[in-house]
């Protein structure tokens, strides 16, 4: 039996909602995950997290393998007690951060720089998969090779090719078998490739599926495309999981579609910008009508920032580029993010997920 399970609690439409079980406990699905790429959600310790709600975390193979590096992880106590989280991590494979790097890219893997000190990385399969087998993560993935938006046919259809040839080196490569691999699904836009990649993929039994190459840029349309043409492909008891998407309207589309798990750097990075995440739309903390506002940001919000701090204080934070103003920011975006996830499992559950992603969508489209 596989280290990560999936069960189906209801559907609405394609819509799902289920409890995907790990070595370190079960994760309700849709979920979403707290990027903490260096082991660390940034401005935010692990009691943070859980009150926001996390249930899951996400950390970076790449960066974690060039520092500390991924045997000083190990004994600290792999991912989960060197970072002092004992919920379940699930660690990317890396590719999607090399690309950045404009690695050489061949049949054995990528050759890149290290962003550190230069250096040459060499990262193929194997050595993604022993890496993350060192980190200890719950889940890992495979090494992909993504491609930009837009990219030629014949590039999109080569890393499909490769990035299947290297899920069956994955495979191979493993040692701990307590631990889950997901597989990885490219394709870029092209719905024919989509559909030819996710039943390669699903025809190697993993437990669940990165649905990678979106959330790059890709117009909604395009990705909701991209997306129809992949999920029916996959086994019904597998994790689906779309790479990078966070979005509200981008989570609620994928979620009528019937993914599982997402992950984006969204709520943390627009907090860190000083830009909060609201039931009536996305806005700036640094607008000047703010100065004298004793009103919380978003009175619906019951998040500590909400709770106890004024929009004025919140502006002035930020304006003099006080620390505190990114953690109280992500505080409050990712329990935003997390209301909206948990809203979307109960209306499921309810039979009532369209009219709910409609009254999210109409609620956000009005200006305060």
């Amino acid at each position: 039996m596989s280290a990560v399970t999936w069960h189906l609690a209801a559907t609405d439409g394609s819509a799902r909602s289920g409890v995907m079980s790990t070595p370190h406990g079960k994760v309700d699905t849709p979920s979403f995950m707290p990027v903490g790429t260096r082991a660390s959600v940034k401005t935010l310790d692990v009691e943070d997290l859980r009150s926001v709600g996390a249930q899951i975390l996400l950390a970076n193979t790449y960066h974690l393998m060039l520092r500390p590096g991924e045997r000083v992880v190990a004994d600290l106590g792999e991912l989960h007690g060197f970072m002092a989280w004992d919920g379940p991590i699930l660690t990317d494979s890396g590719g999607f951060q090399v690309l950045s790097l404009d690695p050489e890219i061949t049949e054995h893997g990528l050759t890149f720089r290290s962003i550190y000190d230069g250096s040459p990385v060499d990262l193929t399969p194997e050595r993604a998969v022993a890496v993350q087998e060192a980190l200890g993560a719950d889940i890992m993935m495979v090494l992909d090779v993504p491609v930009h938006i837009p990219s030629p046919r014949p590039v999109v259809e080569e890393a499909v090719a490769r990035t299947l040839r290297w899920a069956e080196r994955s495979l191979a490569a493993r040692q701990r078998h307590d631990r889950a691999l997901f597989g990885i699904i490219q394709g870029g836009i092209d719905t024919d490739l989509r559909e030819q990649a996710a039943k390669e993929i699903a025809r190697l039994g993993f437990p669940g599926f990165g649905i990678g190459g979106l959330a790059v840029g890709e117009e909604p349309a395009e990705r909701d495309r991209a997306l129809q043409a992949t999920i029916p492909h996959l086994p019904d008891d597998g994790v689906r999981y779309v790479m990078g998407l966070g979005d509200t309207e981008g989570l609620l589309a994928a979620i009528a579609r019937g993914v599982d798990l997402f992950d984006c750097v969204i709520p943390t990075r627009l907090a860190r910008h000083g830009k909060a995440l609201t039931r009536r739309g996305d806005v700036s903390i640094q607008r000047k009508e703010w100065r004298s506002d004793d009103r919380p940001l978003d009175p619906e919000c019951a998040c500590l920032t909400c709770r106890r701090y004024s929009r004025g204080y919140l502006r002035h934070l930020h304006t003099t580029k006080e620390p505190l103003a990114g953690r109280l920011l992500t505080l409050h975006n990712l329990t935003y993010t997390f209301d909206l996830i948990r809203g979307a499992r109960e209306a499921i559950t309810d039979g009532t997920f369209g009219e709910y992603r409609a009254g999210v969508l109409a609620a956000r489209a009005k200006t305060r």
